[in-house]
């Protein structure tokens, strides 16, 4: 169930790409602390953009972030729950749980209607914290009411103003969703061989 020996190398990559592109934003917009609005349109997620074809900005938007306290606090997060993903899935299934989830939150961003601009990475947190919240619990077959209920209080504490609160949304019910189906997954795989393996 755990890879804790496995190198962590997944998350510091998803980092540094992250910082990588933060710093094009940046020198984009001649301020490393503040992006400009119009970099955010044209890199983020524009709903406008994106409903008239822009479909990439789904994607790209996960990797933009609106100034560098924004990108430090998703960071930490990410490195925290990130490392911790890696523990408990393969590369595959990390790589499955942050853009699916992240992809998730941005959808869901377009109800906020056609002049909603967004960007950060925090769906794809949400879903990794979502994913493992859930999975712990599931894998070991505990009631996953608890996850649950800590998984909305959390969501619920990081809500206010300014926050794209539709796309954390998004991000931690399709974490929740992919953790379950893997922890599920794997106990089914579990009782099957302990029955095989049985004299």
């Amino acid at each position: 169930m755990y890879r804790s020996s496995k190198k962590s190398v997944l998350t510091y990559a998803i980092i540094a790409l992250n910082m990588i592109f933060y710093v094009y934003t940046a020198v984009l917009s001649g301020d490393f602390v503040v992006i400009n609005y119009y970099v955010i349109r044209d890199y983020g997620q524009c709903n406008l953009f994106v409903l008239n074809g822009s479909y990439w900005q789904l994607f790209t938007a996960m990797f933009v972030h609106v100034n560098i306290v924004h990108l430090l606090g998703n960071m930490f997060f990410l490195l925290i729950f990130g490392l911790r993903a890696e523990e408990l899935f393969a590369f595959e299934e990390y790589f499955a749980v942050y853009f699916l989830s992240g992809l998730a939150g941005n959808l869901l961003t377009l109800l906020f209607g056609p002049f909603m601009v967004s960007a950060g990475a925090s769906g794809a947190i949400f879903g990794l914290f979502g994913a493992c919240t859930i999975y712990v619990r599931r894998a070991v077959g505990q009631s996953i009411i608890g996850a649950l209920l800590f998984s909305f209080f959390w969501l619920m504490m990081s809500s206010g103003g300014n926050v794209n609160n539709l796309a954390h949304l998004g991000g931690l019910v399709a974490g929740l969703l992919i953790g379950y189906a893997l922890a599920s997954r794997r106990r089914l795989r579990a009782v099957y061989e302990y029955g095989y393996s049985y004299p």
